[in-house]
């Protein structure tokens, strides 16, 4: 774990000398002629049942691509949910000067009762002028909580039953020739009927030592501007094949818009994608590090950084999402990505992770929470670049399970 978090800060000041071997048209398949890999499931869908549709309408430089597949994964709680994820990738603009935009719609369900939809969307305009993002959210989905810092043990957990609504909108506008962005946004996060289930002899407030956003049966309502700073050059974000991503998120929520409290929050994100070998087939290094955390002591509970509420929800995969709650989190994510077969059907990936929250009642970090694993990617749509991915990952506190459409970052 000391050898990985090496690797990622050497990595963080390497220059991008890198990224820029690799021609820019074709660094991530978003090339101006389509020399993507040759074969995907649409492809052998479409032979195995002779189903050949009319080519789609063309529009400049502009195509639409969608992937859709219904998928089963565990959902926090316990038990299997039906997935079905729909993605729409296309360009607003010239290939040449444009990043590829896409939208996702995510509705899951269970025959326990649980039931959650999301809508993802990331639009980038003509020449990267503008970047328009949005999460629109709806979970009845309950999750086990461990209380702060490292939590208690999985014996002593407790099963935690809310309603959550989000709703986030970005804008950021080019502040210069380059590619750094900025901007503002709001976001709204809601729970409502907060409370254990079937266990009267203790309460939310009472498990976690915390009272703010913990009152039985109570809501708990976020709603905050946020000024944010971008630098994004990759081109395909799905599945970025070299480039870097900067984000920060300053975040205040304020009474008068609804907010329970007054609160502020930080969020800070950097990604790095390191392409080595043939630039058409998949041979990357990908690397990731975020740093989350709440500046007041008036956070709701639910609303304080977790491990796996980051924005993608993807991280800390090997643990349980939810399972490190604390004032404060950071995390950092390495994740090789390498294609076995040359038309670039099949792929593999080996991750390691490793968290960190704060403690219960001060500002000082648990010891690091590693976890380690390995999956499966099978091309679903070659021309957007999207795979299913199949990912097992384990770590001290058990193993896990998931699968999603598209990479976790």
């Amino acid at each position: 774990m000391k050898g990985l978090l090496f690797i990622i800060l050497l990595t963080l000041t390497y220059d991008a000398i890198a990224q820029d071997s690799i021609p820019r048209r074709r660094r991530d398949y978003g090339y101006d002629v389509d020399t993507v890999p040759k074969l995907d499931l649409i492809d052998i869908f479409s032979k195995t049942f002779h189903i050949h549709g009319k080519k789609m309408p063309k529009k400049g430089d502009k195509k639409v691509y969608y992937s859709l597949v219904p998928i089963p994964t565990n959902i926090p709680g316990g038990g299997v949910a039906l997935i079905t994820s729909t993605n729409a990738a296309f360009y607003m603009g010239p290939r040449k000067s444009t990043n590829l935009s896409n939208v996702s719609f995510a509705p899951s369900f269970s025959f326990s009762g649980r039931f959650s939809f999301s809508f993802h969307s990331n639009i980038w305009l003509t020449g990267n002028k503008d970047n328009v993002t949005g999460d629109l959210s709806f979970m009845i989905n309950p999750q086990y909580t461990w209380g702060l810092g490292k939590g208690v043990s999985n014996d002593e957990k407790e099963l935690l039953y809310n309603n959550y609504f989000r709703f986030y909108q970005t804008w950021l506008h080019k502040i210069d020739g380059g590619k750094w962005m900025a901007g503002m946004g709001y976001m709204l996060d809601w729970y409502s009927a907060i409370r254990f289930r079937n266990n009267d002899s203790v309460s939310l407030p009472e498990f976690s030592h915390y009272e703010y956003g913990t009152q039985p049966g109570r809501h708990s309502l976020s709603s905050g501007l946020t000024l944010n700073v971008q630098k994004d050059a990759r081109q395909n974000s799905i599945n970025p094949q070299a480039g870097y991503y900067f984000n920060t998120v300053l975040r205040y929520n304020f009474r008068w818009l609804g907010s329970t409290d007054n609160w502020p929050s930080l969020y800070v994100d950097y990604r790095r994608y390191l392409h080595f070998g043939d630039e058409r087939s998949q041979n990357v290094l990908a690397l990731w590090g975020f740093y989350w955390t709440a500046l007041s002591n008036k956070t709701p509970y639910l609303d304080l950084p977790s491990i796996g509420w980051d924005p993608t929800t993807h991280s800390g995969r090997g643990m349980t999402q939810n399972r490190y709650r604390g004032k404060g989190l950071w995390d950092l994510e390495a994740e090789y990505r390498r294609d076995i077969t040359r038309n670039g059907f099949l792929g593999f990936v080996v991750f390691a992770n490793m968290n960190a929250v704060t403690e219960l009642d001060e500002y000082r970090f648990t010891a690091p929470h590693p976890a380690v694993g390995t999956g499966l990617r099978v091309k679903f749509n070659k021309r957007s670049n999207t795979n299913v991915a199949f990912d097992y990952g384990i770590s001290s506190t058990g193993g896990r399970f998931s699968m999603m459409l598209g990479e976790a970052f």
